[in-house]
């Protein structure tokens, strides 16, 4: 369906260049004109699996008819590059030159006069730069859209297993304190009236075994509303740098020794503290690089998050930040926040990794 939708628009693009040529009046052959139509406009099809190719192809098509009078296949090749650019936003380099090539310098060698007066050597720069950069400023803005959703869904889930939890501990606290008392007032009822009718005693005993039950039933509920320490592994920070990394803001993932082995709730926390100083620092820090260390020694493991953005973004302790040194605490662990050098924050934690112990 995509093929086929993607040669129909192909197919148009082609057909309204080549009727605006003739609706120009010009001179050159309907058969020359439809070839170099559908020559420029069919590369498109590859813009998404081959961008550079399909640029470097229209572009040269639009070469060809450049001395052709009313033709305007150069505004498809614009496209071509723009899309190139969009697609392979790490090869901006590529499609400049491919842009400048076809839309500036050939053109400029090859034409049989003079580029004129200083307003069409401006057009022709700007045609010759413009397609690519808006392709990557698209596509940069793209990025930051998913990246944004993506932290914004983040947060939610954060947010929801936080409540989660807190509901967990409230129920545990009251209902299972309620029906703890109510067993022991039964177990106790039961010694004490040594004397009572059978049918007594058979109530009391229905009492203790439906509050037994009912906080067995409580507690494996709750479990369900728990965050449980399996959810989340260090090891798969490096799925989440994969996630969170973007073409104008790469983050870099790297371990040393094994962290394989660590404690459940170590492995949680480490991932919840890594996930938390990662938001932080793509939210407010305008870092350009991110670099997530993970380290494993004897008794301990060190995760290390620092950017190169400005020392100079943080100005007080966010609840993001009072939250990462209370789950280091709880866990028996500190984390320090201190200026990088030469500019940036790095965010470091040390959780402790005794294992068999």
């Amino acid at each position: 369906m995509s093929t086929t939708r993607d040669a129909l628009g192909c197919a148009a693009i082609a057909a309204a260049v080549f009727g605006a040529a003739l609706l120009e009046g010009s001179p050159a052959r309907p058969t020359a004109l439809a070839v170099l139509s559908i020559g420029v406009a069919a590369p498109l099809m590859l813009r998404e699996r081959m961008p550079l190719t399909a640029a470097t192809v229209s572009s040269v098509v639009a070469l060809l008819g450049f001395a052709v009078p009313g033709w305007s296949g150069k505004v498809v090749a614009m496209a071509a590059c723009g899309a190139a650019a969009y697609y392979r936003p790490n090869r901006l380099a590529v499609v400049l030159t491919i842009s400048v090539l076809g839309f500036l310098l050939v053109p400029a060698v090859v034409a049989s006069r003079p580029v004129g007066t200083t307003a069409v050597l401006t057009e022709m720069i700007i045609t010759s730069i413009a397609p690519a950069v808006l392709g990557y400023a698209v596509r940069l803005r793209a990025e930051r859209a998913e990246q944004l959703a993506r932290l914004h869904r983040a947060e939610a889930a954060r947010t929801v297993a936080e409540e989660r939890a807190g509901i967990a501990r409230e129920v545990h606290d009251a209902v299972g304190h309620h029906l703890t008392a109510i067993r022991m007032q039964a177990t106790a009822a039961r010694h004490v009236l040594t004397d009572a009718s059978p049918v007594a005693t058979a109530t009391l005993n229905t009492i203790n075994d439906l509050a037994a039950r009912a906080l067995s039933e409580v507690r494996d509920m709750l479990e369900t509303l728990r965050d449980k320490p399996s959810g989340s592994r260090v090891e798969e920070i490096a799925e989440l740098v994969d996630r969170l990394s973007t073409s104008d803001r790469k983050i870099t993932f790297e371990v040393t020794g094994d962290i394989g082995d660590l404690p459940p709730l170590i492995d949680h926390g480490g991932y919840r503290l890594a996930q938390e100083a990662l938001t932080n620092a793509i939210r407010h820090s305008g870092a350009g690089a991110i670099t997530v260390n993970v380290a494993r020694e004897a008794d301990s493991v060190v995760i290390t998050v620092q950017d190169n953005g400005p020392s100079t973004y943080v100005s007080a302790e966010g609840s993001g930040v009072r939250g990462m040194r209370e789950r280091a605490r709880l866990l028996g662990g500190t984390v320090t926040i201190s200026v990088a050098r030469p500019h940036g924050w790095r965010v470091r934690a040390v959780l402790p990794a005794r294992v068999g112990r």
